[in-house]
């Protein structure tokens, strides 16, 4: 396939790596009958893994004239790459959409119902790593350019993109730390393919600093447009009636948020050191706010609050779907509220006046801190910031994220802040100020990306 639009890269991939990238594709043929296997067995659970099969081979049905390609691999990334692709809608351009799983099909249908409705934008699965079927996929949608999420090195697809005249950029970029090391020390076979950016729209300085160092042209520091997400207003209004209702305003309320297992007695004993330290100081009682991450560990959570005698009350047992209280807590008698739901982390946060973000006091990636921050919430880790080192570094800078070594480490943190209101005033202060320089991110996108695309576009 050639495309008619124009690319002022430099060649790509030089002749070691094209080599690289072709032996690379040869094992992708070889391994072929596994990893349909492989999605195969996941459609036992997931059925849409067992469906489109035409599509994971290039077979996308596209009517749009021109559209721009806009790949985003999983969930996370369709979600955070949401606001960005309203903006390119906005304009008025046709946007054809691509992912990996499942979710990320469910988030997209989601997210963009409107635009398909209008058949402004359409879906489908991303083509398989052979570059017979990305050259099938590209015949068939005809892209204007393919813009790639957070960060992605298919090397046939970035190849097979180069070689056919695509323009190729990458929005929401990150290039993590442990990412830019490992590939350092493993001879740079990774790094040499990010070269195939012709634009890199990246999310803070130190990522752009990184990308530049590995030769991208092309830089752009434009911020994460997860800060431009819409938030619940129907769950702050039921968090704003609880919290008057309950009047809880005097209470130092604190959400533990996507909290993971191996962490639950951790916490617990946070809390209960919470209780004695206020108690002791002559504040109110504290109220937590217990979010599990993963809904099949609920009941076992439960158990495990209650074991401690921590007096809970269930999300699920005492309010209906739409946030409403048909069961009205003992509130002075409640010591944790768990949050047994999924889809409505809004509402828990909103009730807090801090929130410790969970699956960070272990070695997995923690859970994102954009949305406590969104709604001017202080937030709390433990040591780790492992997949979250934006916004994390800028926000420790700026004083309106803080890390905790240990539960006891925590517990005096919190007390002592929660216990201070002119401190807590000049932290939530902070953090507005935070919110509001790291917002508007989809049309710094838009800036960087509208005359790079006329550029390549022109006649």
């Amino acid at each position: 396939m050639t495309s008619p639009h124009r690319s002022n890269a430099p060649p790509f991939p030089s002749w070691g790596l094209g080599w690289a990238i072709r032996a690379y594709e040869l094992l992708w043929h070889m391994l072929l009958p596994m990893v349909l296997l492989m999605l195969w067995r996941r459609g036992a659970k997931e059925p849409l893994y067992r469906q489109f099969w035409g599509e994971r081979f290039g077979g996308a049905q596209c009517t749009l004239q021109r559209p721009v390609w806009v790949h985003s691999a999983s969930m996370g990334e369709m979600r955070g790459a949401a606001p960005w692709v309203h903006a390119l809608l906005g304009q008025g351009l046709p946007v054809f959409v691509t992912t990996l799983t499942p979710a990320g099909r469910h988030t997209a249908h989601k997210l963009f119902a409107d635009a398909m409705h209008s058949g402004q934008l359409q879906l489908a699965y991303a083509p398989m790593e052979l570059s017979w079927v990305v050259r099938r996929f590209l015949a068939r949608v005809q892209p204007r350019c393919a813009v790639m999420t957070e960060i992605d090195t298919w090397p046939v697809l970035l190849a097979t993109l180069r070689r056919a005249g695509v323009p190729l950029a990458m929005a929401n970029a990150q290039y993590p730390k442990a990412s830019f090391e490992r590939d350092q020390r493993w001879g740079g076979f990774r790094a040499r393919l990010f070269k195939a950016y012709e634009l890199v729209m990246c999310k803070s300085d130190l990522q752009a600093q990184r990308f530049a160092q590995v030769g991208c042209a092309q830089v752009a520091v434009v911020g994460e447009t997860r800060f431009d997400l819409p938030v619940s207003q129907a769950q702050l209004a039921s968090a704003a009636q609880t919290v008057q209702a309950g009047q809880l305003q005097a209470r130092p309320v604190v959400c533990f948020a996507s909290a993971i297992v191996g962490e639950d007695e951790l916490l617990i004993g946070t809390m209960r050191r919470m209780q004695k330290a206020l108690d002791q100081a002559g504040h109110p009682a504290p109220l937590f706010v217990y979010v599990p991450r993963n809904p099949q560990r609920f009941d076992a959570v439960a158990q495990l609050l209650q074991e401690a005698g921590l007096r809970t009350v269930r999300r699920s047992q005492a309010l209906d779907v739409q946030l409403r209280w048909h069961t009205l807590p003992n509130w002075p008698a409640t010591d944790v509220l768990l949050g047994d739901s999924i889809g409505e982390m809004y509402f828990y946060l909103a009730l807090a006046k801090v929130v410790v973000v969970g699956s960070s006091f272990g070695d997995r990636a923690v859970h994102n801190i954009i949305e406590p921050l969104a709604i001017n919430k202080p937030v709390w880790t433990g040591p780790s910031v492992r997949g979250i080192e934006y916004p994390a570094i800028e926000a420790l800078q700026a004083g309106v994220l803080h890390h905790a070594q240990n539960g006891s480490d925590l517990a005096d943190q919190l007390s002592a802040v929660l216990g201070d209101p002119a401190a807590y005033a000049a932290l939530v202060q902070k953090t507005e100020h935070f919110n509001a320089a790291h917002a508007g991110s989809a049309a710094k996108h838009m800036a960087a990306f509208m005359p790079w695309l006329q550029e390549r576009n022109a006649p």
